[in-house]
């Protein structure tokens, strides 16, 4: 499709959107991106809502868990899909922004990390067809590990895009508008397989290549995008500066009881998959688990968006407890009723109702604790502050899946039971945090 035709179709979305005064709006971008506001919000929606669409189906967390289990891989990798994901996702950032920042054109290297994710995902579809037990699992670990690193460029060149193309107050509405679409698509494919008969890791596969189209197609929508040559000075990578600030984890006491708290929080992360294998090996459960698993999931996105947004605002403090006591009652509801046989352990139903309680606690974590940073921080201390945290958080995910992962061979329950101790220690250290807001 030829520019002007791709311009009219994104006028007209974009005006049903806004009215004409709203429409007009063009603040902190440059003057130059202006008159392709319509295009540029409505091409980055787009780009947002194929790549949400793919990570809800194809989350690690839940469905590479599902597949390691219908592989036979060991018990062990479960504890490390969380870890590596997300590891791997935010550790690279800390050494790519100065490369990414001399390229005068970012929307370029968005592209390269959407078509890096849709290349990891056809080779763990390839290896879902073909292969199984400890081998097959321990590639579908390295492939997290490749997804997770390419995902790692779209992080740091999105936020730069955004700013060059859409307007200030129009930003948020491009996530908004993706996290709905994606949310509903994944109610519709959980609700299919929980009526479809279950044909294994061959669905699976399937579902990986559907991955794969979304995240080429996301990379096709996102090069449309009119994007200015823009400044190449003053990146900086932010390990360096973890590693200088690092002694600020002691000498500042309120940062250093904020990141105490969002490393006993990590359990909110790295649990999904232990409840997952805990539920398929408990239940036998068919596909249609899986699906259960996704809408429960879906579900969670969509009532946390609200419910935590207006609290964070009043209390980021409050939400982070919140967050992490809901996380720890979901875990400690999941390994209780593993451990003690209870009737009801044999229902996938109950599964999914502690997936979706454990879910809504981590959104309520992660919304937390990056506005508690926010507000913590001034203009002197953010950069420090963010680098220092991120860099052992990175780092502490690692730690905590491996150990996790190896005590999970030896009782999963207990495995449940300590993550959500661990959550509910977070918990409780996040109430005594400095208040920063509200």
């Amino acid at each position: 499709m030829s520019e002007a035709p791709q311009d009219a179709l994104s006028e007209t979305v974009y005006s049903a959107l806004y009215d004409d005064d709203e429409a007009r709006v063009c603040k902190d971008v440059p003057e130059s991106a202006c008159r392709h506001q319509p295009r540029n919000w409505v091409f980055s929606t787009l780009s947002l809502s194929l790549t949400k669409t793919g990570d809800a189906l194809v989350d690690p967390k839940l469905t590479l868990t599902w597949l390691l289990g219908a592989l036979g891989a060991p018990a062990f990798l479960v504890g490390l899909l969380a870890p590596v994901r997300e590891a791997g996702a935010l550790l690279p950032q800390l050494f790519i922004a100065t490369a990414i920042r001399q390229r005068e054109q970012r929307k370029y290297v968005w592209a390269a990390g959407s078509l890096g994710q849709a290349l990891a995902l056809v080779i763990m579809a390839v290896i879902a067809l073909t292969l199984d037990g400890a081998l097959a699992g321990w590639l579908l670990i390295a492939l997290v590990g490749v997804f997770a690193v390419a995902r790692s460029l779209c992080s740091v060149s999105h936020k730069d895009v955004l700013g060059k193309t859409v307007s200030k107050t129009r930003r948020g509405a491009v996530s908004g508008y993706a996290t709905t679409v994606s949310g509903l698509v994944a109610l519709a494919f959980g609700a299919v397989l929980v009526v479809s008969p279950d044909t294994g890791a061959p669905v699976i596969a399937g579902l990986l290549f559907l991955g794969a189209g979304l995240w080429v197609s996301a990379a096709f929508v996102y090069l449309q995008l009119a994007e200015a040559p823009g400044s190449t000075e003053g990146g900086a990578n932010a390990f360096p500066e973890a590693i200088k600030q690092i002694r600020l984890l002691w000498t500042d006491r309120d940062f250093g009881q904020f990141v105490a708290a969002r490393t006993l929080m990590i359990a909110t992360s790295i649990a999904p998959p232990f409840l997952v294998s805990a539920a398929q090996n408990r239940t036998g459960a068919e596909l249609a688990g899986l699906g259960g698993f996704l809408m429960a999931s879906a579900s969670a996105g969509f009532v946390s968006g609200w419910a935590w947004g207006r609290l964070a605002d009043k209390s980021s403090r409050w939400v982070l407890a919140a967050g992490g006591l809901a996380g720890a009652v979901a875990c400690l509801a999941s390994g209780a009723s593993l451990l003690m046989d209870a009737p009801w352990s044999e229902l996938m139903i109950f599964h999914a109702g502690v997936l979706f309680v454990l879910a809504f606690g981590h959104q309520g974590v992660r919304l937390g604790r990056s506005t508690y940073l926010v507000d913590l921080a001034d203009a002197d201390t953010r950069a420090s502050y963010t680098a220092v945290s991120n860099t052992v958080i990175g780092v502490l995910l690692l730690v905590y899946g491996l150990i996790m992962g190896g005590l999970y061979q030896l009782s999963g329950p207990w495995v449940m039971i300590g993550l959500a101790a661990s959550a509910l220690a977070g918990a409780a250290l996040a109430v005594s945090l400095k208040p920063v807001s509200g």
